[in-house]
């Protein structure tokens, strides 16, 4: 299955682009031991539209243009659910085995997702009730898809 990571906004250069480089260099070298090949992060502008339902909606549109039916959604909302790796680890597999050919994992704007996405997702995933920085959510999110790989590969890596 192809992973990508879908983001608004871009990622400044500094230690934490380089933390998350570091572990998405890892996840593209052990998922496809798995069956995830990486596929990259695609960064899109923050809409300027005028009020926060618009700028969500935009955002929200833009995603959708890349998802076909063969394609799982997973949205990063501080209102999603709260999971532990390994059960993220085996929602990710069982896209997979339910025949998706390709997995999107999307961090909204600042305003987050728009709510007609999260009807449509697959996953509306929490790193707990905190709100985090944009650039610290793609660093674990990279670990927690790195995590993944060796979680489903049996590596030591994660060790409960």
């Amino acid at each position: 299955m192809h992973v990508s990571v879908y983001a608004v906004g871009r990622m400044k250069a500094g230690p934490e682009r380089e933390l998350a480089g570091r572990f998405l260099d890892r996840f593209a070298k052990a998922g496809p031991a798995v069956g995830l090949d990486f596929t990259g992060v695609t960064e899109i502008p923050e809409s300027r539209a005028a009020s926060v339902d618009e700028r969500r909606r935009e955002e929200g549109q833009r995603l959708l243009a890349r998802r076909d039916g063969a394609t799982a959604l997973v949205l990063l909302d501080e209102r999603g659910k709260d999971i532990g790796s390994e059960e993220f680890a085996l929602s990710i597999s069982r896209f997979g085995e339910n025949g998706r050919k390709n997995l999107i994992l999307a961090i909204g704007g600042p305003d987050g997702h728009d709510p007609s996405l999260h009807g449509d997702a697959d996953l509306v995933l929490s790193f707990g009730k905190l709100t985090w920085p944009h650039q610290l959510v793609r660093v674990m999110l990279a670990e927690q898809l790195y995590r993944s790989a060796t979680i489903l590969s049996g590596h030591p890596y994660h060790r409960a």
